[in-house]
């Protein structure tokens, strides 16, 4: 099976396009090797999926049909990230979400710019 396909069965990935955009930025690796959306997997690969800031890993059991539902993807799919690399990750997130509820979104705009040049003049 297609590696963009696989993502999109189950449900890595939102979209099979979302999936094939994954592999086109590089953040897709089949047995640490950054692949094409058109590279073909099979059971027991090893996927990796860059989620900044780690690589979430996971290892393929074996291909459905067609997209499956939430409660049977463990059947598909195994999660080999570990322990060190999903708290990074859930901190970056609460880090993240606690910036957007402060307010702070990212680079400033145009508005916030000039608030902050009245503010230092």
């Amino acid at each position: 099976m297609r590696i963009d396909k696989f993502l999109w069965v189950v449900r890595l990935s939102k979209t099979r396009s979302q999936a094939s955009k994954l592999c086109d930025a590089d953040k897709v690796k089949v047995n640490g090797e950054v692949v094409k959306a058109s590279k073909t997997i099979k059971a027991k690969d090893q996927i990796a999926i860059r989620d900044l800031p780690i690589w979430r890993t996971y290892q393929a059991i074996d291909f459905p049909k067609s997209r499956v539902g939430a409660k049977l993807v463990p059947d598909y799919l195994k999660e080999t990230t570990s322990e060190e690399d999903i708290a990074q990750w859930q901190q970056v997130q609460e880090t993240n979400r606690q910036n957007r509820i402060e307010g702070f979104r990212g680079r400033p705009t145009k508005r916030d710019r000039r608030k902050l040049d009245g503010f230092k003049h």
